[in-house]
């Protein structure tokens, strides 16, 4: 890998770090009737598929089951969900969408169909088949992505941290992109 592959990986990671915060910082701007954009897309969920039970719901929307408790909560709250306990196994806890929230999420369609034109909108089929590679790519290298980094911060002697200093494989810092 030469300097020149070092420094676009540098400025990708920039880019791509930067692209997260800012649609976390615009997400988390977005609350309609009182519901959070996490809170819309699970009523969404419910109303396309039908109730479901709160486990699958995190695993489809990929939130933790902390998040959906605590959305849940909310939306119980303003009246557009109820939870309901199986009959067949009391353990397991399924969200129903009331009329209220069939009306809310229907009333607001147009917010959703919105937030997907602005971001995807203006690319083309082929660049959004492109993007949708690159995301599946970046989502399976981020598998194990904690423990490598942790690795490479645990003691190592002299000689296996000087084998791996960027001096010894050629890469070197710009320091221009980054910022954690």
């Amino acid at each position: 890998m030469d300097h020149k592959d070092w420094a676009r990986m540098e400025e990708a990671d920039w880019h791509f770090r930067r692209v997260v915060r800012r649609f976390v910082k615009e997400r988390d701007k977005i609350a309609i009737e009182g519901v959070s954009l996490p809170g819309m897309l699970i009523l969404n969920a419910i109303l396309r598929d039908g109730e479901q039970r709160l486990g699958d719901l995190a695993e489809q929307l990929d939130f933790t089951s902390g998040a959906v408790t605590a959305i849940c909560d909310k939306l119980e709250k303003l009246g557009y969900a109820i939870r309901r306990r199986s009959e067949a196994d009391r353990r397991s806890v399924s969200l129903h969408i009331t009329e209220e929230g069939r009306r809310m999420v229907e009333s607001n369609w147009a917010a959703g169909t919105y937030m997907i034109g602005a971001i995807f909108g203006e690319f083309t089929t082929d660049e959004l088949e492109i993007q949708i590679s690159l995301f599946r790519r970046l989502h399976d290298r981020l598998e194990g992505f904690a423990e490598g980094v942790l690795s490479q911060t645990k003691s190592l002697d002299d000689s296996a941290t000087a084998a791996v200093t960027p001096a010894k494989t050629g890469l070197q810092r710009t320091n221009r992109f980054i910022s954690y």
